[in-house]
């Protein structure tokens, strides 16, 4: 299926590994132009390299920012040219008790999981109305939802994306702009995969048992019983980036293995 996405330029937030760099292999699979982003300039062009030995004749590069820091961000986007879709992705978590989490923990989840996707779309947006064309898509996470008690701090960040998400949207209301969410599960991206291999090795088991007694304890209601791979999630996000998903607009789309019982 050709996804019309020859010819329009994309930047995705946090795209040096896991569902971000995924997103970014999806997009230029289908012939979009990619600028990816990482905290570390190092980091970035290392995966623009791996992607154009991946995707020799493909469109990409890198910008590093670090979305902690709101100068950072603003050179950012003076760097940035005119780009039609969005998509951020960039997010930090880490488990920890409710009791333990200080409040400067609760400030750098919310600024740099929220106030990024913000600042990224407060800028694009109205360039996107003007011309009349756009893709918004923030990922958030089935953490928005059911709230995961291990960090709640976390889930907290992906609930406000999913609202702004929606809000957003109704500013797009007779337009060919779009803006939605994705949702995706527990994915075996880097950050997740050296989480999990920690507590494996702790309890001295291999990383596949630890698995299955992840989804068996912690996340029960999964109906694929295993972590999602990054690519699974970005062929989503890709399809909502095509000009086909033009009836889809102020969703929460899920790609979180069933894991959710709600039916809306």
């Amino acid at each position: 299926m050709d996804l019309q996405l020859k010819y329009k330029t994309a930047f995705v937030s946090g795209s040096t590994a896991g569902i971000g760099l995924a997103i970014a292999e999806s997009l230029l699979a289908e012939g979009t132009t990619v600028i990816i982003n990482g905290r570390k300039q190092a980091a970035v062009d290392e995966a623009v390299q791996k992607l154009k030995n991946s995707f020799p004749q493909a469109k990409v590069s890198g910008i590093a920012s670090d979305f902690s820091n709101v100068e950072d961000i603003n050179r950012l986007l003076e760097q940035l040219p005119e780009i039609d879709i969005l998509v951020n992705n960039v997010g930090i978590f880490e488990p920890k008790a409710f009791a333990d989490i200080p409040d400067e923990d609760w400030f750098r989840f919310f600024d740099v999981n929220v106030m990024s996707g913000v600042r990224l779309s407060r800028y694009f947006l109205p360039k996107m109305l003007e011309k009349n064309w756009g893709r918004i898509i923030f990922i958030s996470s089935e953490s928005g939802i059911f709230i995961p008690d291990e960090m709640i701090h976390y889930g907290m960040t992906k609930t406000a994306q999913i609202s702004i998400s929606r809000g957003m949207a109704e500013l797009t209301k007779g337009t060919n702009v779009t803006v939605n969410t994705v949702l995706p599960g527990p994915t075996r991206s880097r950050g997740v995969g050296d989480f999990v291999q920690a507590i494996a090795d702790n309890e001295k088991i291999s990383f596949d048992e630890m698995e299955k007694k992840f989804f068996e304890q912690m996340r029960p209601t999964s109906l694929i019983q295993r972590f999602a791979e990054p690519k699974e999630v970005a062929s989503m996000v890709t399809y909502l980036a095509s000009p086909l998903a033009s009836a889809t607009n102020g969703a929460a789309i899920r790609a979180e293995g069933g894991l959710l019982r709600s039916i809306s």
